[in-house]
């Protein structure tokens, strides 16, 4: 009798034990995404100037990506600004990137290699035109700057492309009326400092931290863009129907300002890449920079403007079918 007890207490023992198994696997099944593998692999993204704002950017997007998807090596590349990183990316040499909507637009509207292979993520923030002078220049609108030494961005980058479409505008010739250098905003403020160039473009999000910077450390303004000259740039047609009016803030650069607001001209960023790139990574990195938005904000205060609502608006560029799916699932 004593061992039929025992043999049944056993049996009892073994089932309540498979039975706790059952249930905690179960819970492991619930709790665990065992069916979906983190994205993995290597992939480049092209970022900008190391002092300026896409760098910065591509620093701590590096990092959320990380923390996200920890089976992904994200290498960034250096590089001169918007236009480089479209070619970039349109060619194969970068998987990812930021770009401004005129840079992209230009690239496809000249029809080079690869722009039809080109698809969007999201619309990130908006880049602000600085015209910066040292606060006793004569120089009080784009056409003052004939004749001035003028440092416009390297050929790769947007600055150099939005600096030539705004003297157009104000009916002065990129080569022949100023002094064109192809200084970047890592060389910029130093140039302007040493009385090198009599004013500097520079196409950023808010604040842009070498000018900012400069501020602090030197007296400069930054010269107002008037409507009559963003009208003049819209009627260009292309590209320049990207641009629009802006006023940047009186808390941008507050030493330069003086509390007053800068009429200026804006554009949007975009993240873009290839068609061909991978569903599900274009997916979750879409979503990276999205839920990124408040950590990398805390840094790069542009960033902080990346909105869930806009962020489907990438015109030039079709939404790549990675983002459509991310944005699909988050639809309320």
């Amino acid at each position: 009798m004593l061992q039929a007890l025992t043999r049944i207490g056993r049996r009892r023992a073994l089932l309540g034990s498979a039975a706790t198994l059952v249930v905690l696997g179960l819970l492991l099944w619930w709790l665990l995404p065992l069916g979906e593998e983190s994205p993995g692999g290597e992939i480049t993204f092209s970022t900008g100037t190391p002092t300026g704002v896409y760098q910065t950017y591509g620093d701590l997007l590096q990092k959320a990506a990380a923390k996200d998807m920890p089976q992904l090596d994200m290498r960034l590349l250096i590089s001169d600004g918007s236009q480089e990183n479209v070619q970039r990316v349109a060619t194969g040499k970068a998987d990812f990137t930021i770009a401004a909507a005129d840079a992209v637009e230009t690239y496809i509207l000249q029809n080079k290699p690869g722009a039809g292979s080109l698809r969007g993520c999201a619309r990130l923030y908006d880049d602000y035109v600085h015209l910066v002078v040292p606060r006793s220049s004569s120089v009080h609108s784009v056409a003052d700057l004939k004749g001035k030494k003028v440092a416009v961005g390297p050929g790769g980058s947007g600055v150099r492309l939005i600096a030539n479409h705004l003297l157009q505008a104000a009916g002065l010739d990129p080569q022949k009326d100023i002094e064109p250098l192809a200084d970047g905003i890592a060389t910029m403020p130093g140039l302007l400092e040493q009385h090198k160039i009599d004013a500097f473009f520079w196409s950023g999000g808010l604040p842009t931290s070498a000018v900012k910077k400069l501020s602090k450390e030197s007296d400069i303004r930054l010269v107002p863009i008037g409507s009559d000259v963003v009208k003049k740039l819209q009627d260009q047609g292309g590209a320049s129907r990207y641009y629009r009016a802006a006023v940047m803030p009186a808390t941008a650069y507050p030493e330069a300002q003086h509390g007053s607001t800068v009429q200026t001209v804006a554009v949007a960023n975009l993240l873009i890449t290839r068609d061909e790139m991978g569903m599900e990574l274009t997916k979750e990195l879409t979503r990276t920079v999205i839920d990124s938005r408040d950590s990398i904000g805390a840094k790069v205060h542009a960033a902080q403007l990346v909105d869930l609502r806009t962020a489907i608006y990438t015109d030039p560029l079709e939404l790549h079918s990675g983002a459509q799916r991310y944005y699909s699932s988050v639809k309320p």
